[in-house]
């Protein structure tokens, strides 16, 4: 693994456990063995590498989910492919969504920052809106969106009471 690819990793356990806040290049520095100005030599401002974990964890997601209809045509549900993808964030790597927590900052957030979490949302919809067209669902946008909110939603519950039986619950229905 490149050094940067260090930092992005570090970076996005420690946005992922606590928000674009929740770290500092010295502390990333630290964590991957390097001088901070070897951070600012990949990523020269905070904005750049936030912009850059965004991007990266969009592009990583996107792929891990694979197509609607390729996953349909296999015998698979695309929405409990997707669902899975947000169980295993929230009970293997107990962690939210990095673009989830990130996008409860939006206000806050630089403009490539948000305007890459906007991707990730953007992206998601249409995947899902193909996922439940997929499916035969008759509003396919509606539930796209009711998706997302359910997971995200339910995935925040979970996490502020330290109980995942309420992101089980939720997606019961999913």
């Amino acid at each position: 693994m490149s050094k940067k690819e260090e930092l992005l990793k570090a970076a996005q356990d420690k946005v992922r456990l606590g928000g674009y806040s929740n770290f500092s290049f010295r502390e990333l520095a630290s964590e991957v063995g390097i001088k901070s100005a070897s951070v600012h030599y990949h990523f020269p401002t905070k904005a750049d590498l936030g912009a850059e974990l965004a991007h990266h964890y969009t592009n990583s997601f996107l792929a891990a989910l694979g197509e609607p209809d390729e996953l349909k045509a296999s015998g698979k549900n695309p929405i409990e492919v997707y669902t899975q993808l947000f169980r295993g964030a929230l009970v293997t790597d107990k962690k939210m969504c990095l673009c989830g927590l990130l996008g409860a900052e939006s206000d806050s957030l630089p403009d490539k920052v948000r305007l890459e979490v906007q991707r990730f949302f953007n992206h998601n919809l249409q995947w899902l809106k193909a996922a439940h067209l997929a499916n035969d669902e008759p509003n396919p946008a509606q539930a796209a969106i009711k998706t997302v909110s359910l997971l995200e939603g339910a995935m925040m519950i979970s996490k502020t009471l330290d109980d995942n039986s309420y992101f089980e619950l939720a997606t019961q229905t999913v």
